[in-house]
This record gives C-alpha cells, structure tokens and sequence, in this order.
C-alpha cells in the first residue's frame, strides 16, 4: 500500500481501536446478529444466544452507552425494557455482513440454511466489497494511504 503508512502510536488516527473496544467480541456481535433478527427483551437474547445473564447484562449496557442500542420502556408492559438498535448500531450491519461472509468462505463445516436477499428482488446480495467513489470494485493492492485534505493521487502510485 505505497510509502506512506498508518502509525500506531497514537489510537486517535485511526478509528479501529475505537470500534475494537465497543464490538471486539463474540457476544457484542451475536447479539447485534439477534437485534438485526428482531429480538428486543433480555430474555430473548438470552434464552437465543445462550449467554449467561451477568455477560448478557454487561454487554447490553456496554452496547447502550456506546450508542450501539438504546434502553426503552416497552409499549406494551412498562414493567419491561427493549434494546433496540440505534442510527450508529444499524451503521454496523456492513461489517456485520463482511464478517459474516468471511466466516461463510473460509469456516469449516460452515453450512447456512438461509441466506440474505434483496427484499424487493429475493436475490442474493452480492459479497461487501471496497468501492471507489465511482463505484469500481478494488482489491488490496489498489489501495494507498495518503493525508486526509490533500487533492489528487497520493505520491506513491
């Protein structure tokens, strides 16, 4: 990826230490993957992810105070609470998919019964991909680092 590289002494150049803390683990995923499926009450979560109640618990919150879902009174039995996702958790079905995708071409025994498809077309979605502005797909080697601001092609390329 050319000459100029990403340094690694200071987390604030870079928002993946950021995004690391709020999702870097299994549970936070699995339980979006169930919030993206429709579960909103603890107990769902729970009884479908298997998850102790004490995890369970730290991860939701964790989750809600990092604006990944909010905490709501249920409509229906105020005795209740919902997570539901917010703006910034639905932002995060992109990497979702990716990772998801990922872990279908290269896991083992990996097998899905269902797959996810364009609700207007019921066709497959195609694989995430890295788009150029204009929409070209590229791969690793197309890509250069080069300051944020500056006009035209970076030096390296």
């Amino acid at each position: 990826m050319g000459e100029l590289r990403e340094t690694f002494d200071n987390p604030a150049t870079c928002g993946l230490p950021q995004a690391l803390e709020v999702m870097g683990e299994r549970w936070s995923f699995l339980i979006l993957r169930a919030a993206f499926n429709g579960y909103v009450h603890f107990e769902d979560f729970s009884s479908q992810l298997g998850i102790a109640r004490n995890i369970l618990s730290n991860r939701l919150a964790r989750l809600v105070e990092n604006g990944v879902m909010e905490r709501k009174p249920c409509e229906h039995d105020r005795r209740k609470v919902e997570y539901r996702l917010t703006e910034k958790g639905y932002d995060l079905l992109p990497a979702m998919l990716a990772l998801r995708q990922w872990g279908e071409k290269y896991g083992q025994n990996v097998n899905p019964e269902l797959e996810l498809v364009d609700a207007e077309k019921g066709e497959p979605i195609a694989p995430i991909a890295i788009r150029a502005a204009d929409g070209r797909e590229l791969g690793w080697h197309d890509l250069a680092w080069k300051k944020r601001g500056e006009k035209g092609k970076p030096d390296c390329c």
